[in-house]
């Protein structure tokens, strides 16, 4: 641009400005917080910036009310005067000098980034529709040429000059800068190496790949902060898939950007289980690999052979599809904050704590846990457990003062007495070893409070664990307040104060909980995974999400829990006293012919069958690919007939499970006592729970 026309156009924007009251500013245009202090005037420098960040949002719900319904946002970086960079520099830490420093904008807060895609840069639009929304966006705001860069790639950082941007590409055209300035990676450039790149590109290189060069003046504050949001949205939110969604109906924002980015930061601010994480991200990679291989097989197919092997490409094809579905609904769930937790996952990836098993000498120890005591104590302690104990002669006796300590030098079979105190730890509990650990004196009296934030505060891998008369306090505990993940675990006289979730019982564990108290959880009381067995008697389960939280998680390999509740007292929960979680697979929604659980009308009246039987007859494999918008091409028969039905069944019955997984409902229910997963239910009180006392909730 010439430096004339340049003049002139921010002389017309300032003379624009002046016309207006109040100065409108983009709500992703003031990003001053530094997370990592790097200097003493850091928090300062935080805290001035969310005051202002403050005011400007302000300022935005003010004028926008003023605008008479205009959301466009397009004069949104247009302010009356300029006093400099509002943004930090990132300096470069080590490398080469020569390069110059950029724009700090990765480290963004949520509602920033939040805001940014909600109201400027995606709005509403569909998933279809996500690049030409970023072009519109990047146009308004994006300086068209005439600034400096960095071009980073994994191997280099060369300094480039910007001479355009194809916004409809989200792409600049750019050249070195001369003499070359550059940083690599384990390879060496020179001057010809990149000319030569850059005319294989034809010198055009994605703007996601491109940092502003930092500038004081502020005229690159906007371009730097819309070149971070398309950069992070492509590197954490958007999906290869995303685009091939069959279901184009939806507000793309809503549905998948909220859902990633809330996911993302909770995983930055630890939120989320280890096991969770590391979850998340296989099924991403393996969903990603499927994604890669389906689009490699679909594009081998030809749209006017009627070849053998075309037709059975046809029925691979449908195998990966279903297996595609099949990861892209265990995201979902993932992302799903309601979900999360309810359906993340069955066992955490995270490495247990070795099993040591019983002392090579053979003889058993009794740990004793006291801050202090007095004399009064241990003649009680001696008269009542430790002569009876160490009779035989083989026992020995140490003392300890943390609890975590004395747990941490158990072999098997050895004995754990807490003497009465309050014991505040900061580490999790973990019981890998078959061992005892009681407390001595009543729940109130001998009382562990975890004061850091974990996965889980006590966890229970042995053989055969007792745990008695402790009471424990949980705070930010993400996965449970307790977590039997597998063995065998027996509780008595315990009191479990939560914070976060309470107890779970993951698959193939035992739980056998006599006269304990349960209370707080934001979860559920107790969760009961699927082939885990579950014994609650006497307990009080109360104040809780739900009290008692039971998985079905549809999968061939899960069988039904075993699950006894006598003389339970369920009572003041918010959501159900006992809830069943279940996917939706449509034969639930029999008893309402006319109506869905949501108040949609019923299937049949939407043009498919609330019963969509596997067993239906398909007419040819040319059926399946009209009925799949990622199988395009059509073939006309040249299968088996047998595989060309079963291949259709499934993929009919994977988008009858396609079509519900995204609504989900819960519900009263009055047969759920007479369910064969429980062994024995009698004698239990329901109080005051806000739902009901048993229902179900569907996925």
């Amino acid at each position: 641009m010439e430096p004339e026309a340049r003049e002139n156009t921010v002389s017309e924007k300032n003379e624009a400005s002046d016309e207006v009251d109040a100065v409108e500013l983009s709500l992703d245009s003031f990003v001053n917080v530094e997370l990592s202090t790097e200097n003493n005037s850091g928090s300062d420098v935080a805290q001035n910036a969310f005051s202002a960040s403050q005011a400007l949002f302000q300022n935005d719900d003010e004028e926008d009310d003023e605008d008479d319904g205009d959301d466009s946002g397009t004069d949104h970086w247009v302010s009356d005067h300029k006093s400099g960079t509002q943004l930090q520099r990132a300096e470069r830490q080590g490398g080469n000098a020569c390069l110059p420093d950029t724009f700090q904008t990765n480290h963004l807060l949520f509602y920033e980034r939040f805001k940014a895609y909600q109201d400027y840069m995606l709005g509403d639009c569909k998933q279809s529709e996500v690049k030409a929304f970023t072009a519109d966006y990047l146009e308004k705001v994006v300086e068209p040429c005439d600034w400096q860069a960095l071009w980073s790639t994994d191997v280099f950082d060369v300094l480039v000059e910007v001479q355009d941007v194809d916004f409809s590409e989200l792409k600049a055209s750019v050249k070195l800068v001369l003499p070359l300035q550059c940083e690599t990676r384990g390879c060496e450039l020179t001057e010809e190496a990149m000319n030569a790149l850059l005319e294989a590109t034809q010198h055009m290189v994605p703007l996601h790949e491109l940092q502003v060069v930092y500038e004081e003046s502020g005229d690159f504050d906007q371009t730097a902060l819309s070149i971070e949001h398309l950069r992070f949205f492509y590197k954490h939110i958007w999906r290869k898939w995303d685009e091939e969604d069959d279901d184009d109906d939806f507000d793309y924002f809503v549905r998948c950007v909220e859902p990633r980015l809330r996911l993302y930061y909770d995983i930055l601010e630890d939120r989320v289980p280890a096991g969770l994480v590391a979850e998340y991200q296989s099924l991403l990679a393996r969903c990603s690999q499927c994604f890669h291989e389906f689009s490699l097989l679909r594009s081998g197919l030809s749209s006017d052979s009627d070849s053998e092997l075309d037709n059975v490409s046809m029925v691979e094809g449908l195998k990966l599809y279903e297996q595609l579905e099949t990861f892209k609904r265990k995201l979902r769930i993932i992302e799903n904050p309601l979900l999360r937790y309810v359906l993340g996952y069955k066992g955490n990836a995270r490495q247990q704590c070795v099993q040591r098993g019983p002392r090579a000498a053979g003889i058993r120890v009794v740990h004793i846990v006291s801050a202090s005591t007095t004399a009064s104590q241990l003649q009680s302690l001696l008269n009542d457990r430790l002569l009876p104990l160490c009779s035989a002669g083989d026992t020995e006796v140490q003392f300890h003062s943390d609890p975590v300590l004395a747990v941490g030098s158990c072999y098997q079979n050895d004995i754990v007495i807490i003497l009465p105190g309050h014991y505040s730890v900061t580490s999790s509990i973990f019981l890998p070893d078959s061992i005892t650990v009681e407390g001595f004196g009543l729940p109130d009296e001998v009382v562990i409070e975890n004061k850091n934030k974990g996965d889980s505060f006590v966890e229970s891998t042995g053989a055969e664990i007792k745990i008695s008369n402790v009471k424990f306090i949980q705070h930010d505990a993400i996965e449970g307040i307790l977590c039997v993940r597998q063995g065998s675990l027996q509780m008595e006289n315990c009191v479990l104060q939560c914070e976060t979730t309470g107890v779970i019982v993951r698959t193939s564990a035992q739980l056998s909980m006599d006269m304990c108290d349960i209370y707080g959880s934001k979860g559920a009381g107790v969760e009961i995974y699927p082939g885990s067995v579950c014994r609650l008697v006497g307990n009080g389960i109360h104040h809780c999400k739900d009290g008692i939280l039971i998985k079905d998680f549809a999968d061939e390999h899960d069988v039904m829990p075993s699950i006894t509740l006598e003389n339970n007292v369920i009572h003041n929960n918010e959501g159900y006293g006992v809830i069943l979680v279940k996917p939706n697979s449509g034969e639930d929604q029999t008893d309402q012919p006319n109506q869905d659980k949501a108040g949609e009308p019923a299937a049949e009246e939407r043009g498919q069958t609330a019963e969509e039987k596997p067993e239906g007859d398909v007419a040819d494999l040319a059926v399946i690919s009209r009925a799949s918008p990622m199988l395009t091409t059509p073939t006309s028969g040249g299968v088996d007939g047998d595989v060309a039905a079963s291949s259709a069944r499934k993929w009919r019955l994977c988008r009858q499970l396609s079509r519900n997984k995204e609504s989900s409902s819960s519900r009263a229910v009055e047969g759920l006592i007479d369910h064969q997963m429980f062994v024995s239910i009698q004698g239990n009180q329901f109080k005051r729970n806000g739902m009901s006392d048993f229902g179900t909730f569907l996925y």
